[in-house]
């Protein structure tokens, strides 16, 4: 009865609070959507939402002009008298009459080349008078699953903790936010974020920001996630599209617009399709309505990706200013559809605006302390799109579940039934939790444990963490302690791992550890434990190779300031040699293993290292320049993108050993950046440089190793910190060294205009890797290969033919990237 009342309130309110509203619709009363409503003379504008339904937030009596844009529609101004408030018009909008514009048609000239060239020649104008501006920002998201059962194998699905409806179908996800931008060409934008709200969960923070939103078709490319697509409007347009005129039409202030076909020639290239509308002589946008492939930006699972944009002319400041804007995306996987949309409104301009140097500095997005705690009242005053009767119910019963999911006793009765021991819970894993306190007890079960090696034949190392979260400052506590035990060596090892996160501003992390290890010698652990149990297994190459530890470890880091991250750590151990204890294998039982001598494989009975203590220290700070930032109420999220190198010092010191031969000083440096190309893909790159001071006869552990494969098995997305042909130990060092590692990703650019080939819709990477040292020949590897391979929508696999030099060409291989695949 509560809920009911609930909604009647918001529904009554919604309905009465508007103060200029209506509906839109075409010549036969069907309602249309995103249509721009102007308040001429006001800088007010609005959206028609789904249904066709408006409400524009205005209390001022008065003479005005309602102005009432569309596509495919003619313009409508109606004058209106506002005697009294809430003001209702309704408007329904007529067919545009689309005219052939008198063209000279000749065989040298397509008519519409001659549009986009004017327009492509005008940018520069279009948007100087766009260089500086603020203006209210408006976002609301929704998306919908389609066709999902009622159950997967048996087990009945929720969710967002609701019942999906009859049809299988439910509305997982609806915020809204309300936000001021301050803008400067070419790129710089500032937003604070006054309120925020989210379906079902009065906690978080939107994400729908004016900065994931900002498709400007002025740019030459439109910036997605993974790939850059190119603008109709950039310099090379006509290379990547063919244009074709359809007509033309006169608005009611009487302009002309022309609205042009934008073809596709390679349906691989990141391309969009549909209509651009270019307005006569001053050659502006007057509207976008295109959609791009989601194989054509890099993201598979999404079938479909469309924008669509509306401008209207300010007579005031003589410009084009962008009205509202429209997305809408459609996935598909395993049989479910995802439906997905966004609807933003643009207002209030003001472009007597003159930002100081401070406006624009590294942090893109301010959020209000109070932004997700409006009221109510504030959202139903101030939205200028109302919600569709879907969504007013969507907030009633996800903020009524929500209310009822956080009161104590539902979450002490959800604990109870989760919480039960099941016959399967020592093998499969078990978790008890007390979700009002924030804090659960898990234990990894032992069919997760188990990995093979030679030191220690099979072994087990079942894990019981502890993990307690605040929620509202976004810290946590945490401990884990493993058990890890070996039946060929038949020894245990236990060990521990704390850590705590003081704050989430910066990030600042204190944790300890210690007990007994088995570790690979390369710290970086090159050898994933599952391709090494695969690989001694199956087919007996042991390249993995261990020493055995005694350790504590404490460690603090926090970014000192925006850009500056440091990490100091202080670790005592024992380090003990470690040889064979098994011969087993699934294999050619006429194969032997190698030793786990690192560099002496045929060596089983001589250790590289022998039993020695030691205490090292460990600095390192890494410089993030121009590092872009959000600041929310509960803390501070950096953002990756930068257009600098990001640098990196690291400073080990070993002192207090039981031996001072095994005392060292060791410096280095590296520098990584990854460089966007524009539409013709990334260029990514790694440098490391490093010497060693006073370490004559230093332990093999404290060597720098590099990270080599013999695997033939590719685990990172990217390949640059590795080198994929070069034995694990063969060039470890305690001298100086430099290695190099770079790639470039075509991102189709060159690999999608190969007929035939471009079917594959893959990307073309090169790589050159380079190291260094004071006592050896430089060793080198170039590759080529393709990235993005797979079957239908999973594109998960990368395959590269590579090279290797030193001295003289050493050796060759193909090599399999299972990067998304082993990715933790």
């Amino acid at each position: 009865m509560n809920k009911l009342f609930y909604g009647l309130c918001l529904l009554l309110s919604t309905a009465t609070v508007a103060q200029i509203k209506g509906t839109v619709t075409d010549s036969k009363g069907i309602t249309l959507p995103g249509v721009t409503i102007i308040l001429e003379g006001t800088n007010r504008n609005t959206t028609s939402n789904e249904k066709g339904n408006y409400e524009l937030p205005f209390a001022k009596r008065g003479t005005y002009q309602l102005v009432f844009q569309s596509l495919g529609f003619k313009t409508k101004k109606i004058p209106v008298n506002i005697t009294s408030f809430p003001f209702e018009m309704n408007c329904q909008l007529q067919d545009e009459n689309y005219i052939l514009k008198e063209i000279v048609v000749s065989n040298k000239e397509n008519p519409a080349h001659a549009i986009i060239r004017n327009a492509i020649a005008h940018k520069v104008n279009n948007t100087d008078k766009l260089k500086t501006f603020s203006c209210d920002f408006y976002s609301k998201g929704t998306m919908n699953l389609k066709d999902v059962p009622k159950k997967i194998l048996g087990m009945k699905v929720e969710v967002n903790g609701a019942d999906l409806d009859s049809t299988g179908s439910d509305m997982v996800y609806l915020s809204e936010t309300f936000s001021r931008l301050q803008f400067q060409r070419p790129n710089a934008m500032k937003e604070t974020i006054i309120a925020s709200k989210m379906s079902g969960n009065n906690k978080v923070y939107s994400f729908n920001t004016a900065q994931k939103a900002n498709y400007d078709f002025y740019e030459n490319t439109i910036n997605f996630e993974n790939k850059k697509a190119i603008s109709p409007l950039s310099p090379s347009a006509f290379a990547y599209y063919k244009f074709k005129f359809e007509s033309s039409f006169v608005t009611a202030d009487q302009q002309m617009v022309n609205k042009i076909k934008v073809i596709p020639r390679r349906d691989a290239e990141p391309v969009f399709e549909g209509y651009i509308y270019i307005v006569e002589n001053s050659w502006a946008l007057y509207a976008v309505d295109v959609a791009i492939k989601g194989y054509r930006m890099e993201n598979p699972m999404i079938e479909d990706f469309t924008i669509k944009q509306s401008f209207a002319f300010d007579s005031q400041d003589n410009v084009w200013t962008k009205k509202s804007q429209i997305l809408d995306f459609k996935v598909k996987i395993f049989g479910i559809s995802i439906f997905g949309g966004y609807t933003y409104v643009y207002s209030n301009y003001d472009f007597n605006n003159e930002f100081n140097k401070k406006t624009f500095d590294n942090e893109l997005v301010f959020i209000e302390n109070d932004a997700n705690k409006k009221a109510d009242s504030y959202w139903e005053q101030n939205r200028p799109v109302p919600l569709t009767t879907e969504e007013v119910k969507d907030y009633v019963k996800k903020d009524s579940i929500e209310t009822v999911r956080t009161s104590p006793k539902y979450l002490d009765s959800i604990d109870k039934k989760h919480n039960k021991l099941k016959p399967l819970s020592l093998l499969m894993g078990y978790n008890f939790q007390n979700s009002l306190k924030q804090w659960k007890v898990s234990y990894e079960g032992l069919a997760s444990a188990w990995n093979f090696n030679t030191v220690q034949g099979f072994h087990f190392a079942p894990v019981i963490s502890y993990r307690k979260d605040d929620e509202d400052k976004r810290t946590w506590t945490e401990w884990e302690v493993k058990a890890n035990y070996g039946f060929s060596d038949q020894r245990f090892r236990p060990n521990f791992e704390f850590s705590k996160k003081l704050n989430n501003f910066n990030k600042a992390t204190i944790s300890a550890s210690g007990g007994l290890l088995v570790n690979q010698f390369n710290e970086d652990n090159p050898m994933n434990p599952l391709i090494n149990s695969v690989s001694s297994l199956l087919f007996k190459s042991n390249f993995a190779k261990f020493y055995d530890k005694k350790f504590f470890k404490v460690s603090y880091g926090s970014e000192i300031i925006n850009g500056i991250h440091s990490e100091l750590s202080l670790e005592y151990s024992q380090r003990n040699p470690l040889f064979n204890a098994t011969s087993m294998s699934w294999s050619d039982k006429e194969k032997s293993y190698t030793s786990n001598h690192p560099l002496q494989p045929d060596n089983f009975t001589e250790a590289i290292i022998s039993k020695h203590n030691l205490l090292k220290l460990k600095w390192k700070t890494e410089f993030v320049f121009g590092q872009k930032y959000i600041t929310r109420p509960d803390g501070k999220i950096n953002l990756s993108e930068s257009k600098y190198p990001v640098l990196g010092f690291d400073y080990q010191k070993g002192l207090l050993g039981n031996d001072t031969q095994n005392h060292f000083d060791k410096f280095e440096v590296t520098a990584k950046q990854t460089l966007a190309l524009g539409h013709r893909g990334v260029f990514s790159y790694g440098l490391t440089g490093g010497t060693f001071l006073n370490a004559k006869n230093i332990s093999f552990v404290d060597y720098k190793h590099f990270n080599g494969n013999q695997t033939y098995i590719g685990e990172g997305e990217k390949y640059l910190n590795v080198f994929n042909l070069m034995p694990y130990y063969q060039n470890s060092t305690k001298a100086s060294y430099m290695e190099w590692h770079s790639e470039y990703d075509d991102k189709g650019f060159l690999f999608n205009k190969i007929p035939l080939l471009r079917v594959l819709k893959a990307n073309m990477i090169m790589g050159f890797h380079q190291l260094n040292l004071t006592d050896a020949k430089p060793y080198q590897e170039v590759s080529i290969g393709l990235d993005k391979l797979g079957f239908g929508k999973f594109k998960m696999f990368r395959l590269d033919y590579v090279r290797s030099y030193q001295g003289g060409f050493k050796t060759d291989g193909v090599l399999l990237g299972l990067g998304m695949l082993l990715s933790e």
